[in-house]
C-alpha cells in the first residue's frame, strides 16, 4: 500500500461517503479530499418523501453527517458548493469550481473515485420552467416542495411517474392533505413487479384515495399562471403542483469529457474492483454500470445499498485489498400507505425478455399463526428454473412480515439455492411471528409439488383461452357461498368436502381444470382427481390473483369510518369483539353468524377481517338479516366491522313475506325489453317502491356511454367493445330488426305518441331513486370498464343483486 496519497472524491452522497469513510479506517495517513456540489454530504436520500409528507419532522433528521461531523471523524477535507468540472486524466488532476463565487482551481490525485449519481430525467413536454413543476433529487428539492405546499397550499397535485420515487410521493403529498393522481405510461406502477403482482397495489393506492392513470402518456404541461393543465392522449387533467418522477439518467458527462468508457446508455463501464478503464480512477454508485447477479447480463440498477457497498470496495482496492463487486440482484422495498411491497431477483417479464426457461408459483400465506389475532396474507410470486428449481426472483405484497420473508429469498437467491432448499429452511417461529410451515416454507412445498409433479397448473392468462364448448371440465371447489359471490365465467361448482361423493358426475376422458380459493383447495381436490385417472389442472394463485387482476379497480367515494369511542359515549353498549382474520369465506359470516345468536338486541359485533368479499358485502348481508351496519374501516389490510344486533321484531321484519321492493335483472341488451324494463321500473318507483336494476353481460351495452371513452384494454376486449353497441342509441330490435330500420321506427311511433325515449326514461329513472346496477363480473368478461358506463351507475355482483332480490317480492328476469 502507497503511503500518504492523495485521494479525491467526487460526489459526497451514499457511495462517495462511503468510500471515504472506509478509505480512513483503512489509511490513516491518506489525504483524502471529498467534492460536493450542492450543500449537504451524506443526507438520507430515501427519507426525503417522508420529510414532506409529514412522517419526519424535523429537517436535521435528514442529514446523516455534516461536513463538520465527517471531518471530525474522519479526517476528509469536505468541500460543498464545489463542482468538479474537468478531469485532466493524463496529468492526473481535475479543475474544481466554487459554485457561489466562480472561482475555479485545480487539485491532483493519486487516486480518484467518482460517485457523480444520476440526475432526474426531465422530458421537453413544456412549463419546465415553472414554479409548481418539482422534482426530487436532494435536500434543496424536497425544502423546495415542502415551501410550496406551505405557502400555497396546494389542494391537488399529479405525480407523473409510478415508480419507487412516484409512489412514495403520492403517498405522502396526500398525507399532506393534496388530491393526488399519479400518470403512469405503463400498464403498472412499481416496474420490478409483474403486472399480476401490481394488480393488488392498483387497488390498494386507489383505496386510500389516490387516482391512478395507467398507461397514460404526458403529451404536454401547460402553466396557465394559477394551475397546470396536463394534456394527455384522451384527456387532460388541471393540477396545482406535478412532481416529474418518470426516471433518471446517469450524471456521466464528467466521466465522458474524461475519455472514459461508457456503455451505449451513458452508464460508467467498470469492472469487478469498480475500476474504470484508467487504473487510476474508481466510479461507483448510480452512474455506473453492473452486472445482474441472477442473468449475468450488464444492467443499470440505481440503489442506495449497491452504491455503499461499491463505495466500500473501491477504498479497499486502493488500499490494497482485492474486494470484488459480485453483481446486483435488484433487492429493493416499498411501502405503499400501510401496504409494503418488495422485490429481489429477476422478474417475469424479464425472464421472456431474455429467452429464459423459467416457471412460476403464487402462494398465499399468513403473516403469522392464523389463530393468532392480526394475521393477514401476503401474496408471495417465485420464478424459478423448471429443470432444477433455482430461483431467479420472488415479489412479496402484502402487510406485516413482508420484509423479512423477501430479505430470505434474497439470501436464497445470492446463495444459489433451490425451491427443495426452502422447505428444509428452519425459520424462526412462534405464533405473533410466523407459522410452523412459515411462508418461505409453504412457498417452496409448492414449487416442489410442481417439479415432482404431484400438480400441474394452469395461470391467470390461460384461463380466456379454455375452451366452453364441453370437451373439458372446468371445476371450482370452493363453498356454494364463495361461488355465488364470484366465479370465473363457465365454472362449475362442486365444493371440495364434496368431491369424492360426486366424483362419479364427473367425465374421466376429459381434462379438468381446477381453481378455489388461493389454490390451496385447487391442489388438494388435483390430487384427488389425480389418483382416480384424471388429467387435472389447477390454477396457480386461484380466483384471488384471478379477480385481483380482472375485476374494476373502484375506489370506495365516500368510505364509512366509524368512531367506537362516540357512539360509546352516546350509547352504553356491550361490545363483542371477534378475530377472523386469516379465515377466507365464508368462515368470517359463520363467525359473524355465531357470534350474533350469544348477542342481545343492542350489543355491539366487532368483527375483524382480512377477507376482502366479507367487507364488500357485510352491509347487503346487514339489510337481509335487519341487523344495523355501523361502520368500516380498514388498516394493513384488516377490516374491523361494527354491526349491532336488532331486536328479534327487525330480524322478522326483514324476513316476512310482505316487502315490496322491486328488483329487475337485465340480461337482454334489445331495445324493446329495455324500454320495458325501464317503464316497469319508473311505474314501480312511481308508486313509491324502492327498485334495483341488475345489469348483466348484454344488458350492460344499455349503460353504456355513447360516446367512445379512452380507457386501457386487452386485445380481446377491444375487439368485444368495437362489435358490441355503445350505448342505448345504438341498440337493436330482438324482432325484425331489419338492419336497425326497426329499431328507428319504434322510435318514431314512441315519439308520436308522446312516450318518453329510453334515454328519457333512464334519466327518469335515475331522477325517481331506481338504483342501476352494473355486474362487475359481467363487465369483466365483456372487456367493459366504469369509465364507460353513465354517470350514476354502481358496481355489483352476485350478493348484491341476491340482498337486492331478498328484500323484493318480485324479481323480474328480462
Amino acid at each position: 500500500m502507497k503511503n500518504n496519497q492523495k485521494i479525491l472524491i467526487v460526489g459526497g452522497v451514499a457511495g462517495g461517503a462511503s468510500a471515504a469513510a472506509r478509505l480512513r479506517r483503512l489509511d490513516e495517513h491518506a489525504e483524502i479530499v471529498m467534492f460536493e456540489r450542492g450543500e449537504y454530504i451524506s443526507f438520507a436520500n430515501c427519507g426525503l418523501p417522508y420529510y414532506i409528507g409529514g412522517e419526519i419532522k424535523e429537517k436535521a433528521a435528514l442529514t446523516l453527517q455534516t461536513p463538520a461531523s465527517f471531518h471530525a471523524r474522519f479526517r476528509v477535507d469536505v468541500r460543498t458548493f464545489s463542482e468538479v468540472t474537468s478531469i485532466d486524466a493524463t496529468n492526473k488532476t481535475v479543475t474544481v469550481k466554487n459554485v457561489k463565487t466562480g472561482e475555479a482551481y485545480t487539485e491532483s490525485y493519486d487516486k480518484l473515485i467518482l460517485s457523480t449519481g444520476a440526475e432526474p430525467i426531465k422530458p421537453n413536454l413544456g412549463a419546465e420552467d415553472s414554479a409548481r413543476v418539482f422534482t426530487l433529487r436532494n435536500i434543496p428539492d424536497t425544502y423546495r416542495i415542502k415551501e410550496f405546499i406551505e405557502q400555497n397550499n396546494p389542494k391537488r397535485a399529479v405525480v407523473v411517474g409510478g415508480g419507487y420515487i412516484g409512489v412514495e410521493m403520492a403517498e405522502n403529498l396526500h398525507s399532506a392533505g393534496l388530491d393526488v393522481t399519479i400518470v403512469e405510461m405503463a400498464n403498472q406502477v412499481i416496474a420490478p413487479l409483474d403486472y399480476d403482482m401490481a394488480c393488488d397495489v392498483h387497488h390498494h393506492i386507489e383505496s386510500k384515495g389516490v387516482k391512478l392513470l395507467l398507461g397514460t402518456a404526458v403529451k404536454s404541461i401547460t402553466d396557465n399562471g394559477s394551475s397546470l393543465q396536463i394534456a394527455y392522449e384522451g384527456g387532460e387533467i388541471n393540477t396545482d403542483m406535478l412532481i416529474m418522477a418518470i426516471g433518471v439518467k446517469p450524471e456521466s458527462a464528467l466521466a465522458k469529457n474524461a475519455g472514459l468508457a461508457l456503455n451505449e446508455r451513458g452508464f460508467i463501464v467498470v469492472n469487478e474492483n469498480m475500476l474504470t478503464s484508467n487504473l487510476d480512477i474508481y466510479a461507483v454508485g448510480d452512474a455506473v454500470e453492473v452486472t445482474d447477479f441472477v442473468t449475468g447480463q450488464k444492467a443499470a440498477i440505481p440503489l442506495a445499498g449497491p452504491a455503499n457497498k461499491q463505495g466500500r470496495i473501491a477504498a479497499d482496492n486502493i488500499c490494497g485489498i482485492d474486494s470484488r463487486y459480485t453483481g446486483t440482484q435488484g433487492s429493493a422495498i416499498l411501502k405503499v400507505f400501510d401496504m409494503t411491497v418488495a422485490t429481489t431477483g429477476i422478474n417475469e417479464k424479464t425472464a421472456k425478455r431474455l429467452g429464459m426457461k423459467y416457471d412460476k408459483s403464487f402462494t398465499y400465506s399468513a403473516s403469522h399463526a392464523s389463530y393468532y389475532p392480526g394475521s393477514v396474507n401476503m401474496s408471495i410470486k417465485i420464478i424459478f428454473e423448471p429443470n432444477t428449481g433455482k430461483l431467479l426472483g420472488a415479489q412479496v405484497v402484502g402487510y406485516d412480515g413482508v420484509d423479512k420473508r423477501c430479505d430470505v429469498l434474497a439470501t436464497a437467491i445470492r446463495a444459489g439455492m433451490t425451491a427443495y432448499d426452502l422447505t428444509r429452511l428452519e425459520l424462526c417461529y412462534a405464533p405473533p411471528y410466523s407459522s410452523a410451515k412459515d411462508p418461505v416454507n409453504m412457498a417452496g412445498y409448492v414449487i416442489e409439488n410442481i417439479l415432482t409433479g404431484k400438480v400441474k397448473n394452469f395461470h391467470w392468462h390461460d384461463v380466456k383461452d379454455l375452451p366452453r364448448d364441453g370437451s373439458v371440465t372446468l371445476l371450482d371447489t370452493r363453498t356454494t357461498i364463495e361461488f355465488e359471490n364470484g366465479s370465473i365465467d363457465g365454472f362449475i361448482n362442486i365444493p371440495l368436502d364434496s368431491l369424492r361423493s360426486r366424483i362419479h358426475q364427473l367425465d374421466k376422458s376429459k381434462p379438468v381444470y381446477v381453481t378455489c380459493q388461493v389454490a390451496l383447495r385447487g391442489y388438494i381436490a388435483a390430487r384427488i382427481l389425480m389418483q382416480n385417472g384424471f388429467d387435472v389442472y389447477n390454477l396457480s394463485g386461484g380466483y384471488r390473483l384471478y379477480h385481483s387482476i380482472f375485476s374494476n379497480r373502484t375506489a370506495p367515494k365516500n368510505p364509512v369510518v366509524l368512531n367506537p369511542e362516540t357512539q360509546r359515549a352516546e350509547k352504553k353498549v356491550t361490545t363483542l369483539k371477534i378475530d377472523a382474520c386469516g379465515l377466507q369465506c365464508p368462515g368470517p359470516i359463520v363467525k359473524l353468524c355465531g357470534a350474533l345468536k350469544q348477542a342481545s338486541p343492542g350489543d355491539v359485533i366487532e368483527i375483524s377481517t382480512t377477507d376482502p368479499a366479507f367487507a364488500s358485502d357485510i352491509q347487503g348481508y346487514c339489510r337481509r338479516t335487519g341487523n344495523l351496519f355501523q361502520g368500516m374501516t380498514s388498516n394493513k389490510g384488516v377490516s374491523t366491522v361494527l354491526i349491532e344486533k336488532a331486536s328479534e321484531d327487525a330480524q322478522n321484519s326483514c324476513n316476512v313475506d310482505n316487502k315490496n321492493n322491486k328488483n329487475l335483472i337485465v340480461f337482454s341488451g334489445d331495445l324493446d325489453k329495455a324500454i320495458a324494463s325501464f317503464i316497469i321500473a319508473n311505474a314501480a318507483a312511481a308508486m313509491g317502491r324502492k327498485v334495483s336494476m341488475f345489469f348483466t353481460f348484454w344488458g350492460l351495452n344499455i349503460l353504456r356511454k355513447p360516446e367512445r371513452v379512452s380507457v386501457k384494454k386487452d386485445f380481446m376486449s377491444t375487439m368485444f367493445g368495437r362489435m358490441m353497441p355503445r350505448g342505448s342509441k345504438k341498440l337493436s330490435l330482438s324482432k325484425m330488426n331489419m338492419s336497425g330500420m326497426g329499431a328507428k321506427m319504434i322510435r318514431g311511433v314512441m315519439k308520436n305518441k308522446n312516450v318518453d325515449s329510453l334515454e328519457d326514461l333512464i334519466k327518469l329513472a335515475q331522477s325517481n331513486g331506481v338504483e342501476l346496477v352494473a355486474c362487475s363480473m359481467s363487465m369483466d368478461v365483456m372487456g367493459i370498464k366504469p369509465e364507460e358506463l353513465i354517470d350514476g351507475v354502481k358496481l355489483g355482483g352476485a350478493a348484491a343483486m341476491l340482498a337486492n332480490a331478498e328484500e323484493s317480492d318480485m324479481s323480474l328476469f328480462i
